[in-house]
């Protein structure tokens, strides 16, 4: 019993530094924005007064966080849709039998592996009007086309959403395809002896089989959707004007472009605060989505 304790004890000072170093990185930083989201505070003027819930209220009536949150949700709801319909797709072509079925996995995963800011560049200039990739490849069909895509809010949008999901598409698919993996092809066996086409088992035996996995996923991807940032900052910087604007970036421009400290740690604590609903409702809906 009593080497037990000591060896107990040496293990608790072998981690101790650790985890001293981890509470420092990770817990002070999260109570150190909660204490000052209660705080005006512009570097620059050096002011740093107490002002209560004044950056909470205000969060409701600033028109640049109203407008972030707004194309965040066309953005979380446009690149899920996308995800899920897609994934599932794709996932599916991957789980058939051919040749050279592991390779064509491995170049799907590509995308995946390049970091965000690499591809929002890339894919910055292959929106380009002039010599971009996109509008050249159209224009061998139309030579008249032109289109400024990051210049007009909508198709800014377009392509925002539409980068985003060519990057993170194939670590969804390839996550669908391990769920698809699990189902036996004895189940489908059966089906198409009782006469099943390849559409209702798939409606029937496949989504069913899958879709606790399907939600739990799509559930972190959505949280994974909400607080994007370097995929706006490398592409659009929030432009044109607002209309790209996500919430991660906008409560970065307020911390390091405008110096405005104790706003923008209120808007990271609210975030928080919806990152834990969502997380929860993560857990409980897991536990309740089952076949």
């Amino acid at each position: 019993m009593y080497a037990n304790k000591k060896y107990l004890t040496i293990a608790w000072i072998l981690v101790l530094p650790a985890l001293l170093i981890r509470g420092f990185t990770t817990i002070y930083p999260i109570f150190e924005t909660f204490r000052i989201s209660f705080y005006d505070i512009k570097i620059l003027r050096g002011i740093n007064e107490f002002v209560g819930f004044e950056n909470y209220v205000k969060i409701f009536h600033d028109p640049k966080l109203l407008d972030a949150i707004n194309f965040t949700a066309i953005f979380v709801v446009g690149s899920m849709i996308g995800h899920i319909l897609l994934g599932v797709i794709l996932a599916l072509i991957l789980n058939m039998k051919f040749g050279g079925q592991k390779i064509l996995r491995t170049i799907v995963l590509l995308p995946w592996a390049l970091p965000m800011v690499v591809v929002a560049i890339a894919s910055k200039w292959a929106f380009n009007n002039d010599y971009g990739l996109i509008n050249d490849f159209v224009r061998r069909f139309n030579p008249s086309f032109h289109m400024d895509w990051l210049i007009n809010t909508d198709t800014a949008r377009f392509a925002v959403i539409a980068v985003d999901l060519w990057k993170d598409l194939p670590f969804f698919a390839i996550l669908v395809l391990a769920s698809l993996q699990f189902i036996s092809s004895d189940v489908y066996e059966a089906a198409k002896v009782d006469g099943a086409g390849s559409i209702r088992s798939f409606f029937k035996i496949t989504l069913p089989l899958i879709s606790k996995n399907l939600f739990v996923l799509s559930i972190f991807f959505t949280m994974w959707r909400i607080t994007s940032f370097d995929v706006v900052y490398a592409m659009t910087a929030g432009g044109p004007g607002n209309s790209t604007d996500l919430i991660a970036y906008r409560i970065t421009t307020e911390a390091f472009t405008n110096l405005n400290t104790g706003y923008s740690a209120a808007m990271a604590v609210t975030l928080f605060v919806v990152m834990a609903i969502l997380s929860g409702i993560s857990l409980y809906g897991s536990k309740k989505v089952d076949y």
